[in-house]
């Protein structure tokens, strides 16, 4: 009997125990440039667009998550991670891209798991040299008290992770030396010269056997090609800055909704997570009864005083009453779910359209930008008499693995 005792004792405390652990410390504060850096120091930043780890069945039958939030997480995280970048003066223009660039600095982010009490992304950022920075993993774990105090654009239930990740890009950008930062604008330039006019800029830079970008030679700064793709490229910040203010207004839209969704769904976890515990420990307590009962009734000495018939009987009815607890946990899953529906009503992408005098763009900023990219090729050709380059988006995908850097 005393082994038993301890088995189901050891099952009540194991669901307490089993939390999750923080990679992220509490109260972090951002790291803020002590003075204003000279423009040679500072790197344009892009933020692309998240991805996401797939939804797994129980995450969508049990916890109630969804595409369409999920798809809102992915515009709004890498928003909100460009405030706390700005705010901390370390960086030229950040901007959050629908594509992967030839920017300065880019943060690409993957979200592993995400609902109003735990978040957990994957963050790697690289240089236009294609040179990585890092690839780290950040988790957090909230209480509901993280809530109070939110706002837009400063403050997200989340800021120690953004503070983290802002903090991790300043630490590695202290590496970089005065060539460093010349060479990383000045490839960034070369890059996207040689995606608009592969032919005119082919042979300025050689990439090695680990993907890693190197000057060969400058182009004059009097080069007439030169000074049109620097045309077509502000044309494109300008076209980018355009997409950032719908992201902006996205996010403006989205935040009080997804702030509200975020803390009722915690604390409809938190209320079903003190089902489940309950639910089990009458469980457990019902099953213990019943054994102990079945135990003694095998006793001479008690079995005939009908104490262990009552502890099948009393057992019996406990394990029926955290049946009927598991129930009510059911009920938990529904409202969360009926707040996902509603949310996702409420998070639809902004429909935008961009008028200018030579392009009508519709549709999603990624529709549109993929769109911009195309007429931007259309207006270099038209302009130096080069045939229009293959349709692509005008970003390329990494395909090696970046090399750290020292």
């Amino acid at each position: 009997m005393s082994r038993l005792v301890v088995l189901f004792v050891a099952l009540l405390i194991l669901p307490g125990c089993a939390t999750m652990q923080s990679e992220v410390a509490d109260q972090v504060s951002p790291v803020v440039a002590a003075q204003e850096l000279d423009s040679s120091e500072l790197l344009d930043v892009a933020i692309v667009i998240f991805d996401s780890e797939e939804l797994t069945d129980e995450e969508i039958s049990e916890l109630g998550l969804s595409e369409e939030i999920r798809q809102a997480e992915e515009r709004y995280m890498p928003i909100h991670l460009k405030y706390t970048m700005q705010r901390t003066g370390f960086w030229g223009v950040v901007r959050v891209v629908p594509a992967p660039s030839k920017a300065h600095l880019q943060v690409r982010g993957t979200i592993i798991h995400s609902d109003g009490e735990q978040l957990t992304l994957e963050v790697e950022a690289y240089d236009s040299r294609h040179i990585k920075w890092f690839k780290k993993s950040y988790s957090e774990e909230l209480r509901l008290s993280d809530y109070s105090g939110i706002a837009p654009e400063k403050k997200d239930p989340f800021q120690d992770i953004y503070n983290t990740i802002a903090n991790d890009l300043a630490e590695h950008r202290e590496k970089l030396t005065e060539e460093d930062f010349r060479q990383i604008q000045q490839v960034s330039e070369l890059r996207a010269a040689h995606d608009m006019a592969p032919d005119t800029f082919d042979g300025h830079l050689e990439v090695d056997n680990e993907g890693n970008y190197r000057i060969v030679r400058l182009p004059a700064e009097s080069d007439p090609m030169l000074q049109r793709v620097r045309a077509i490229q502000l044309r494109d910040d300008m076209l980018l800055d355009t997409i950032n203010s719908y992201y902006e207004v996205y996010y403006n839209d989205l935040w009080q909704p997804y702030s509200e969704w975020r803390k009722l769904y915690n604390e409809e976890l938190v209320a079903m997570k003190e089902v489940k515990k309950q639910a089990l420990t009458r469980q457990l307590l019902g099953l213990a009864a019943i054994v102990g009962g079945v135990a003694m009734s095998t006793n001479s000495n008690v079995s005939g005083s009908g104490l262990p018939g009552l502890m099948v009987v009393g057992g019996a009815a406990a394990i029926y009453s955290g049946f009927q607890k598991s129930q009510e946990t059911k009920i938990h899953r529904d409202v969360i779910e009926e707040l996902s529906i509603s949310f996702s009503s409420e998070a639809e992408p902004l429909v935008v359209e961009v008028v200018g005098e030579t392009v009508r763009l519709t549709g999603t900023a990624e529709e549109q930008y993929r769109q911009w990219r195309k007429m931007l090729r259309e207006i270099y050709a038209s302009e130096t008499g080069f045939p229009v380059t293959p349709d692509n988006p005008g970003v390329e995908e990494i395909s090696n693995e970046p090399a750290e850097v020292m």
